[in-house]
């Protein structure tokens, strides 16, 4: 592989972190979705946002900003906060570095 391609391990990994995220954040989404028996359509009118942007997300293909992430929120009835500690979105904490 060309060197000049590849990334630097730390963003490699940052990468891969936020990849993880995404997919729990996308998880749980769709568990609050269907437990409120909501289409991917019917969120993606509440939220203002268009249904294939929510697939995406569910897959844990996309990023969503922090704006959207309130949209989905609110669409959803529930607090950004219980969204993501009821259902299922813990961020672990990064190792404390030995000083």
């Amino acid at each position: 592989m060309d060197s000049r391609l590849a990334l630097p391990e730390n963003q490699a990994v940052s990468q891969k972190k936020t990849s993880e995220i995404n997919k729990r954040f996308g998880k749980a989404l769709r568990r609050r979705r269907r437990e409120l028996d909501l289409s991917q359509e019917e969120l993606a009118e509440r939220a203002e946002l268009h249904q294939t942007y929510i697939s995406d997300i569910e897959r844990g293909g996309r990023n969503p900003s922090l704006e959207n992430v309130e949209k989905l929120a609110k669409a959803l009835d529930i607090s950004i906060a219980r969204l993501f500690t009821d259902y299922g979105v813990e961020v672990e904490d990064e190792p404390e570095s030995s000083s």
